[in-house]
């Protein structure tokens, strides 16, 4: 997974179609989560997509499986993927993941439809890994 700085570089380059591009070329580059996971208990609440969230523990460093059934949609979890990613629990706990993707403005970039649910998601992220950290 690329990281946040490699994907704000290469999206403060481009404009409009081309970001929704990008966004859609993240998604695809998510690893696969197995049909399996996707249950109700891994489903993101608030989301105008279906949206699934994973979350892996090696050690003290946390690593999400995430899928989406809309391109775009599983392009901006992979964004925030990208802030956590195989990060300490208690880091990403601490972790302001709003202000971590402000340089994107995806309020700006997408519908509001599209950024409904990343409060959601981050707080879902956040919680799972407070309670892991704790752990």
């Amino acid at each position: 997974m690329r990281s946040l700085d490699d994907i704000r570089e290469e999206y403060e380059f481009l404009e409009g179609d081309e970001r929704y591009r990008l966004l859609i070329e993240l998604g695809r580059e998510l690893e696969e989560m197995p049909a399996a996971l996707k249950t109700d208990a891994t489903l993101v609440r608030g989301c105008s997509a279906a949206v699934w969230i994973y979350p892996t523990q090696d050690g003290e460093k946390l690593h999400f499986l995430a899928d989406s059934n809309a391109a775009i949609t599983k392009g901006i979890v992979a964004l925030v993927l990208s802030a956590v990613q195989d990060k300490p629990a208690a880091e990403v706990a601490d972790m302001d993941i709003l202000a971590a993707l402000e340089p994107f403005e995806l309020k700006k970039q997408l519908s509001s439809n599209r950024t409904q649910g990343v409060p959601n998601m981050i707080a879902l992220i956040r919680e799972t890994a407070a309670r892991l950290a704790a752990s």
